[in-house]
């Protein structure tokens, strides 16, 4: 059966280095990782899903949990036969990671947690989630797009690195966004899991970001067994958008990492 996600799989041929799985964070796509595919699809495996309600990908109204997320990544991996991978999130899509980790974590080779955190929500949090879900669907997507644009990126991003984020944001399905966002807001709590982790992991956090401040970076990074944090300097919320290059050859390092254990 064709998967439910939309996708990319850039195939280099025959590799021995372990594929990369990119899961995007809200309310974005699979081109939020645009950078990331051009750099590493040369000698590995890359693929890139859109999540369910973003992107290319069906719209399933009402509540869409994490773990809803995370068996469409798993049963995409089944029909693209993808064994073994480095998964890597950011925000959103770190935490599908890790609900990832606890459903199939024998088939993961390393995690890449980037400007994410681990907690489950408050119940501020809860109702703030479900007050925004409330507002897209009367509203839809771009008065929220414009207000929250300079904490998704730094106010000192590029002008390109800006049109893009604002681009998925305003393309993205208010439905999609609202369900996911109903469905975030009654996440499990993972920091017991992080523990549990035992397989190399790359925590990541741009310096000037606000939703997953360093401190969070640090305590996760402290929380897990085998892992290296990284602090991207002048980046907010999306460093391997506002600084590609960093980020790259941070990821790049990581994967060399995984692919002489592998």
């Amino acid at each position: 059966m064709p998967p439910f996600l939309s996708y990319e799989d850039k195939k280099p041929g025959v590799s021995s280095r372990v594929p990369l799985v990119l899961v995007h964070g809200h309310p974005f796509d699979r081109t939020m990782w645009a950078p990331q595919l051009a750099a590493f699809c040369a000698g590995r495996r890359v693929i890139a899903p859109d999540l369910r309600g973003y992107g290319s990908s069906g719209v399933t109204p009402g509540i869409v949990p994490l773990g809803r997320h995370a068996r469409d990544i798993e049963e995409l991996l089944d029909f693209l036969a993808a064994d073994s991978f480095v998964l890597a999130g950011l925000s959103m899509g770190g935490q599908i990671a890790m609900e990832c980790y606890a459903r199939f974590g024998d088939r993961i080779r390393g995690l890449v947690l980037a400007d994410t955190f681990p907690d489950p929500e408050t119940p501020e949090g809860r109702r703030g989630r479900n007050a925004l879900a409330d507002r897209l669907l009367a509203e839809g997507m771009r008065g929220y797009a414009d207000e929250v644009l300079e904490k998704m990126v730094a106010p000192y991003a590029g002008p390109e690195v800006k049109a893009h984020v604002h681009r998925m944001m305003t393309a993205t399905s208010p439905e999609g966004a609202a369900a996911s966002l109903r469905g975030r807001a009654e996440r499990p709590d993972y920091r017991p899991l992080l523990a549990e982790v035992t397989v190399p992991t790359l925590v990541v956090v741009g310096a000037d970001d606000t939703y997953t401040p360093v401190p969070d970076a640090e305590a996760m990074h402290a929380a897990l067994p085998d892992s290296v944090l990284h602090v991207v300097e002048g980046a907010a919320h999306m460093p391997n958008l506002e600084r590609a290059g960093e980020f790259n050859r941070v990821l790049a390092e990581f994967l060399t990492e995984v692919d002489s254990r592998s």
